[in-house]
C-alpha cells in the first residue's frame, strides 16, 4: 500500500470510529507543568517582591501571554499528532502573537523612545536563555511520548510544536521569577529561550516519530 493511500485510510477510519483512546492531552499537560514545576522550584524559586509584583498589569501580563501560549501550542501539537489535519490549523498560534504585538504596541506608545532599548535588553537575558530550555526540557520528553503513541504525518512539525508547547509551560514559571516585566522583553528573550526547545522537538520529532 502507497503511504499516500494508508494515510487517506487512517484519516477516513479515524472520522468512523469513537473517539480516541490515545493519551489525555489534558492529564499530559498537567504532567509536563509539575515536572517543570518541580525544576522551578527546586532550582530557581519565585522573584522576592511577587506579591507586591501580582499589583502590577506588566507582571500579571506574562502569565496571560505564556498561558494562552501554552494552551494554543497543546491544542495545535494535538491536533497534528494525527493524520489528515490542515496546516491551517496553524493560525490558532496566532492568536498568542496578536496579543503579545499589541502588547508590544501599547509598550511603545507608554515609554519615551530614549527607554525603549534598556527595556527591551532588561537584566535577567542569559537568566531567560537557560532556564526556560532547562524547565521545559523534560515536558517535552512527555510531549514527544504522547506524539509517540498517535500517527504524526509531519514528525518535524508535531516535534516543534511539543517544543513549543514546553516552552509556554515552562515560561509560565520563568515568569513568577523574572524581574523584566516589559513586553518588549518578553516579545524578544522569551521566544528567544524558547527556539532551543521548538529547535530540538522538531530534530526529535523528524527522528522519532517517523513511520
Amino acid at each position: 500500500m502507497q503511504t499516500d493511500t494508508l494515510i487517506a485510510t487512517l484519516v477516513a477510519d479515524r472520522r468512523r470510529t469513537a473517539p480516541e483512546t490515545g493519551p489525555s492531552w489534558l492529564l499530559l499537560a498537567l504532567v509536563a507543568a509539575a515536572l517543570a514545576g518541580l525544576v522551578f522550584f527546586t532550582a530557581i524559586g519565585v522573584r522576592p517582591d511577587f506579591a507586591g509584583a501580582l499589583q502590577t498589569a506588566r507582571f500579571d501580563f506574562k502569565f496571560v501571554v505564556t498561558g494562552l501560549l501554552a494552551v494554543t501550542a497543546i491544542v495545535t501539537m494535538r491536533a497534528f499528532s494525527h493524520p489528515g489535519e490542515p496546516l491551517r490549523r496553524l493560525w490558532w498560534l496566532a492568536l498568542p502573537a496578536g496579543v503579545m504585538l499589541a502588547a508590544v504596541l501599547a509598550e511603545l506608545i507608554a515609554l519615551p523612545s530614549d527607554a525603549w532599548m534598556a527595556y527591551l535588553v532588561g537584566s535577567n537575558a542569559l537568566m531567560c536563555l537557560t532556564a526556560i530550555p532547562s524547565m521545559g526540557a523534560p515536558a517535552l520528553i512527555v510531549f514527544l511520548w504522547a506524539l509517540r503513541r498517535q500517527a504524526p504525518t509531519r514528525p518535524a512539525l508535531a516535534g516543534g510544536l511539543a517544543g513549543l508547547a514546553a516552552a509556554a509551560v515552562a515560561a509560565i514559571f520563568y515568569a513568577a521569577q523574572c524581574t523584566d516585566d516589559s513586553p518588549l522583553f518578553v516579545a524578544v528573550w522569551y521566544p528567544l529561550a524558547a527556539s532551543a526547545l521548538v529547535a530540538a522537538g522538531a530534530l526529535l520529532g523528524w527522528r522519532l516519530l517517523r513511520w
